[in-house]
């Protein structure tokens, strides 16, 4: 029996996700992938410079580097990257499913943060560093329409990338409407709400919590406004002005960090 072509394509899918690496580069981002024993990685492209700056690391790491002429560096990155010197190519990191990581144990209550198609890595490796700092179970965001695991998201992750969870969904408000029936109070960022992040969590801190943040520009889709529990907003000075959606992030998640 011929196979359906919906199957065909998921198959065709998969493996060409097993298939799919990533080149990190930058010395802090390389040596902290080298340290993950959760990274798969396959090869490792250096300048003796750089060989010696990264240390023991890369003999823990159990892979043997390529030493590479400054002038003319052998990892296939774009000429604008900042590499210093250092490249490793990977598999992208496994993260589990999206109830692994709502519902796993904790000292205190979950906060995650979910983005309705920010597509800038820089903005996304910012988010990924806040989260880590205000302990944030995981980054959420779509497969489509988002920013994937590049070099450009782990060197300005700066390490974070290794660390904190960066689970893709294929469908935003259908995560939503999981974690609402997980327990969790669910917070979109908007800067017409009528309420600020403050009100909304007054008498709820104990609760589970998880932020939504849209792209910058168009923000977040009605379909994501529609499916949060409520639309919040960061209490400004004035009445103009907005923020950047990696500061509105940090910003957020010590709104509702857990006391």
């Amino acid at each position: 029996m011929k196979k359906p072509k919906w199957v065909i394509a998921k198959e065709q899918g998969k493996r060409a996700a097993a298939n799919e690496t990533v080149w990190l580069f930058g010395l802090h981002a390389v040596r902290d992938a080298l340290s993950n024993p959760n990274r798969v990685k396959l090869r490792l492209v250096v300048t003796r410079n750089a060989l010696e700056r990264l240390g023991d690391v890369v003999d823990t790491a159990g892979i043997t580097p390529e030493i590479s002429d400054p002038r003319k560096f052998a990892a296939p990155l774009d000429p604008q990257s900042v590499h210093q010197g250092a490249a490793l190519e990977v598999k992208p990191l496994q993260w589990g499913s999206l109830e692994d990581l709502a519902l796993g144990d904790g000292p205190n209550p979950p906060r995650l943060v979910l983005l309705d198609r920010v597509t800038d890595p820089h903005n996304v490796g910012a988010i990924l560093r806040s989260a880590e700092v205000f302990g944030a179970r995981a980054v959420i965001a779509v497969q489509r329409h988002s920013a994937p695991e590049t070099g450009a998201l782990a060197k300005t992750a700066s390490g974070a990338l290794e660390r904190q969870p960066y689970l893709r969904v294929r469908n935003l408000a259908d995560a939503i409407e999981a974690l609402k029936s997980m327990g969790y109070l669910v917070l979109g960022l908007d800067g017409t709400a009528d309420q600020t992040i403050a009100e909304a969590t007054g008498d709820k801190r104990d609760h589970a919590i998880a932020l939504v943040l849209g792209a910058e520009g168009p923000g977040l889709r009605e379909k994501t406004k529609d499916t949060c529990s409520a639309l919040v907003r960061i209490d400004a000075a004035a009445a103009f002005g907005s923020l950047n959606v990696s500061n509105a992030a940090a910003v957020a998640l010590y709104a509702v960090k857990a006391d």
